[in-house]
């Protein structure tokens, strides 16, 4: 049995006083039996999130890092320093940091393995654009992405990545893949990881979905049989919209 997932990927939104704040009326009431609660914040605030966490069943996560462990990168953020801060998660190839900061599907790769080499859980970002959806390659590039996610992977890692099926059209839009179409796309990336690593590994792999899920949707993507979980950006940054939506994945 699956346990479903409810992230919040908070984008470039929030002071750490905001954050404490948003934390504190959350704390008990985002914390449903049966359902991990994350929270993908930037970099400034995980300090203050780690710490507010402590003794709470709510897990805080990157929303990015870079894939050597140190180095002559100004700007950048190993996984050896978030390890450092007690983060847990680490959100990996979102469709932002593809088109606006060069990420590869070789990028996203190394970056899963130096999740892994300092024991960070990758949420790994898929997901087609409007052209290629139109082109009918949606399954083409979630293909090609998942692979290239997990290559050289082994398979006791591989079970433990998350998967966000995010459509790029869906991002931040307010359109919405349908939840029997986002459940299609979802058993394929399934019986990918199937392929590459067989049934047992396939079927423990949580899979979410992305793109403009609201407390409003949340359940009817919940209700369907592959998808574990949603990644979600403009309705996590607000308490009551995100405790709905935990509460909706039960």
């Amino acid at each position: 049995m699956r346990t479903p997932i409810i992230a919040g990927n908070w984008k470039m939104f929030k002071t750490i006083p905001e954050a404490e704040a948003f934390f504190e009326d959350i704390k008990g009431k985002a914390e449903v039996e049966g359902v991990e609660t994350v929270i993908c914040a930037p970099f400034t605030t995980l300090p203050a999130l780690v710490k507010a966490a402590k003794g709470t069943s709510i897990k805080i996560g990157a929303q990015n890092l870079h894939f050597e462990d140190n180095g002559a990168f100004t700007g950048e953020i190993s996984g050896l320093m978030l390890k450092d801060l007690g983060v847990d998660y680490v959100v990996i190839g979102h469709s932002e940091r593809r088109q606006y900061f060069n990420e590869t599907d070789e990028t996203v790769n190394k970056k899963v393995h130096a999740a892994f080499r300092h024991g960070l859980l990758p949420i790994v970002c898929v997901g087609e654009s409007l052209e290629e959806r139109e082109g009918d390659r949606t399954k083409d590039v979630c293909k090609v992405q998942t692979e290239a996610a997990f290559a050289g992977v082994p398979a006791d890692q591989a079970v433990h990545v998350v998967i966000a099926y995010e459509p790029v059209w869906a991002i931040g839009t307010g359109k919405s893949s349908t939840s029997e179409d986002a459940n299609e796309v979802i058993a394929y990336i399934r019986e990918l990881v199937k392929g590459m690593y067989g049934e047992t590994t396939a079927s423990q792999v949580r899979i979410q979905y992305g793109g403009s899920v609201k407390p409003e949707n949340v359940t009817e993507y919940m209700g369907q049989q592959d998808i574990d979980g949603a990644l979600v950006g403009g309705a996590s940054l607000q308490p009551a919209s995100f405790i709905q939506l935990v509460e909706g994945a039960k």
